[in-house]
């Protein structure tokens, strides 16, 4: 039955890599358990709830992708989209996490229906890659940012609006300095391409944190009590139809839209299943699969679930089926029983990890052309507008309007595709509408 559901001869494989390749997966990604409460918490919602939505919708969509598309590919909630939601959208807006869990719903809606079409392989196709790039770095600044202001290495200033924090204060030191012992020790962990280094890097922060002279005045660690009932069916889909939050909402689909997009060609490419066209068999089932995650997890209660590039350390493994996926799914929901214990996690041995997805996600970089003008200052601006602004859409906003300005007023007008036009005009009804104009 499994070599009929998997095709494991087919594709070189057999249950043993298979299963041993899900367990890799897992070990790369498992951070997300400790590191998504951490971070949704800020947006107010329930600590416990969230531990046991991040093991439920990683599990059931992971296994969905192993079972439908029959690919290595594993998910969870999204790194970067879900700092955006808890510190931007809830925090810095005043937004409901109610309402912001219906933003999710109906994007995910939005992907769904799209995905059933040919429409998100034209948008996809729309975009020049420079901006899908400068998208990525941004993200990875903005979150290493809260992660630094996390781990309490950066304050707010009255004149130069940040600044380093009085280190040398008792209440802080203790807390930078095992930031600092943490990030070390992960990054060693990671040269040394230790399977789950970021993973153990959060529980070697915990047990850290235990010691005396680290423990973090005035937060509470203690066993959670994990129940599903304050986040479970809790979304204001009704509260998030207002053309108001039409950007939010529109914002939360791209970044979803093409972080997955990114991830899956990416991983696709290792594991050599494009074909001499350039085409990725079954690719629509494949995005269908993801597609599901935004929909599940606002209803059970957490942001977006997507791709995850870790999946990339089981297929180096030799996962090359949906049985890896799979495996990664029934581990994430075995983690089910070790909910009440992220309690224990502060948010300095999470900081490290905020800090480390920040850096990788800088790989993009590297593609964007610094050379010619009419698209390194577009990507500067998506860049650097993100952490400086505080806000994800933003960066996208400003990086989309002055690509095409920039290109259509230096005579390379032609170079932008009409979906960009279109974009273009849109964000500039936002930024008109938008309370920076009133």
């Amino acid at each position: 039955m499994i070599e009929r559901l998997f095709r494991l001869k087919e594709n070189n494989t057999n249950i043993k890599i298979e299963v041993l390749a899900g367990v890799t997966t897992f070990m790369t990604m498992a951070y997300i358990i400790a590191a998504n409460p951490s971070i949704l918490a800020v947006a107010g919602i329930d600590k416990g709830a969230v531990v046991l939505a991040t093991c439920i919708v990683s599990g059931v969509i992971s296994i969905i992708m192993g079972l439908v598309a029959n690919y290595p590919i594993a998910l969870a909630p999204g790194m970067g989209i879900n700092a955006f939601f808890a510190y931007a959208i809830c925090g810095g807006m005043g937004i409901d996490w109610r309402i912001g869990l219906g933003f999710f719903f109906i994007e995910g809606i939005i992907i769904v229906i799209v995905t059933l079409t040919k429409l998100r392989e034209i948008i996809i196709n729309s975009i020049p890659m420079t901006l899908k790039c400068a998208v990525s770095v941004g993200i990875g600044l903005f979150l290493a940012f809260i992660g630094f202001e996390n781990a309490g290495f950066i304050a707010k200033h009255p004149v130069t609006f940040v600044t380093m924090s009085q280190i040398a204060n008792p209440n802080i030191y203790p807390k930078i300095i095992l930031v600092s012992v943490v990030l070390l020790i992960t990054t060693i962990l990671l040269v040394k391409r230790v399977r789950g280094a970021i993973l153990l890097g959060i529980i070697i922060g915990t047990i850290l944190s235990l010691v005396p002279f680290f423990k973090t005045k005035g937060e509470a660690l203690q066993l959670l009590q994990p129940s599903l009932t304050p986040t479970f069916l809790q979304l204001n889909i009704i509260g998030a139809l207002k053309w108001s939050f039409v950007t939010l909402i529109f914002t939360l689909l791209f970044v979803d839209f093409f972080d997955t997009a990114g991830t899956v060609i990416g991983l696709a490419v290792k594991a050599k299943f494009i074909d001499e066209k350039g085409n990725i068999p079954r690719i629509g089932r494949v995005l269908f699969s993801d597609s599901l995650g935004p929909v599940v997890g606002a209803v059970v209660g957490t942001s977006t679930v997507t791709s995850y590039i870790e999946s990339a350390a089981g297929i180096e493994e030799g996962g090359r089926t949906g049985l890896t996926a799979v495996t990664t799914g029934v581990l994430f929901l075995i983690a089910l029983v070790a909910a009440p214990l992220v309690g224990f996690v502060p948010t300095a041995a999470v900081a490290p990890a905020l800090i480390i997805v920040g850096i990788m996600m800088m790989e993009s970089v590297t593609r964007i052309n610094f050379l010619d003008y009419s698209e390194a200052v577009p990507a500067f601006i998506t860049i650097a507008s993100m952490p400086f602004t505080y806000s994800i859409s933003n960066g996208i906003s400003l990086g989309f309007l002055s690509y095409v300005l920039i290109k259509l007023l230096s005579g390379k007008g032609k170079e932008v595709s009409a979906v960009m036009y279109i974009l273009a005009v849109f964000f500039l009804i936002f930024f008109i509408a938008s309370p920076v104009f009133k």
